[in-house]
């Protein structure tokens, strides 16, 4: 007994200093020293063990606070990588990233989404062409996740039902078939709330709202994805924006999907999103017009996630992307009907513009690594 409370004690300062260094990017023994509690000799060990395995590296010298330059400790972010897949209706988006969440390869194909043994063969084909392409071993890929709409259960092993895909009691198994590692599932709006989040350590509380094709969203509570009892948290596109309004693809009525989808604008522009918001910015009136309207509705949406959360609010799909020029423009407007106003910045636009849902999906893999090495 006392065997295995010695080796828990050593597991557990592993732990604690690959996680601090980890967070921090760049620490000195000292100060890994002094953060957790332990002593120096125990830092040093545990951190030449880790540079052994290839987890920990040695950085630049840091400056001096009096006396001998320490020298800085860095994770090695290349040392293992995951692997992120967003399946959409019209497309599939993979991903190769690193510890880091920086995405390493990438590629994006325009495919109709079926559910047959054919698609999924040749989308998993499609990652391990991309493994090959990358150069990475097998060996060092800690598990491949899957982005898609819908409700999933709670262990991330099966489709409950997607509206979107018209599929229901989908198998994790069944999608990842012939993948030589782990496989997980996760909402494309958590995915992506996940990339968002992962990028802003230090936010505990965030609400991201994803402005597609269609409208989601994603809670996280003290650092945690809030999934609700029905694992529903967050469906904020199918929160009513006008009674007996316009019909949503839920088959109610008046849904903020209705009013904030990024189709409500694109379809102004024959489906091309990005020839919107050239047009907005080049001046034309009609485009405009649509625009205001448009940021009206949003800014209810924002409003209704504003007061009952009081966090930050993340704007992303695929309106992230062009959002940055006009988050003043939304955030004065969010100030003249909230009731609750402090800090504006709270309303941001979102860190990844592109493939945010695949990045999250990867980090699947990447958090439980990093808490459990």
């Amino acid at each position: 007994m006392k065997y295995d409370s010695i080796s828990a004690e050593k597991q557990t300062n592993r732990n604690r200093v690959y996680q601090l260094v980890y967070q921090q990017g760049s620490i000195s023994k000292p100060e890994i020293a002094t953060r957790l509690g332990i002593s120096l000799p125990t830092v040093i060990q545990n951190v030449k063990n880790l540079q052994q395995e290839g987890l920990l590296k040695e950085g630049g010298v840091m400056e001096s606070t009096g006396g001998r330059k320490a020298v800085s400790i860095t994770y090695e972010k290349n040392a293992r990588f995951a692997i992120g897949t967003d399946i959409t209706r019209n497309h599939i988006s993979i991903v190769l990233i690193n510890l880091a969440g920086e995405i390493i390869e990438s590629i994006k194909i325009e495919k109709l989404y079926e559910n047959t043994p054919a698609y999924y063969l040749e989308m998993v084909q499609l990652i391990k062409q991309l493994i090959v392409v990358s150069g990475i071993r097998e060996d060092v890929i800690l598990g491949a996740g899957f982005s898609i709409p819908g409700i999933l259960a709670r262990n991330g092993q099966m489709l409950i039902y997607s509206h979107v895909l018209q599929v229901s009691a989908l198998q994790c198994s069944t999608i990842g078939r012939g993948l030589p590692y782990p496989t997980e599932l996760s909402n494309d709006a958590n995915a992506a709330g996940i990339a968002e989040t992962w990028q802003c350590k230090s936010q505990e509380n965030a609400a991201y709202l994803s402005l597609s094709d269609y409208v989601g969203g994603a809670i996280f509570l003290n650092n945690e994805l809030y999934l609700g009892e029905n694992q529903r948290g967050g469906e904020f596109g199918h929160m009513t924006l006008v009674r007996d309004g316009l019909p949503c693809y839920c088959g109610r009525k008046g849904c903020v999907d209705a009013y904030c989808s990024a189709q409500v604008l694109s379809r102004h522009t024959g489906g091309n999103l990005g020839a919107f918001f050239e047009g907005l910015r080049t001046g034309d009136k009609s485009l405009q017009i649509v625009w205001d309207q448009y940021l009206s509705y949003l800014t209810t949406a924002i409003n209704n996630l504003v007061v009952p959360f009081d966090c930050k609010v993340i704007l992303g799909g695929y309106l992230g992307e062009y959002l940055e020029p006009y988050i003043d423009e939304i955030r004065r407007s969010v100030a003249e009907v909230t009731t609750f106003w402090g800090n504006e910045d709270y309303i941001t636009a979102c860190t990844y513009k592109r493939e945010a849902s695949a990045v999250g999906a990867a980090l699947l893999f990447v958090r439980p690594f990093i808490k459990q090495l």
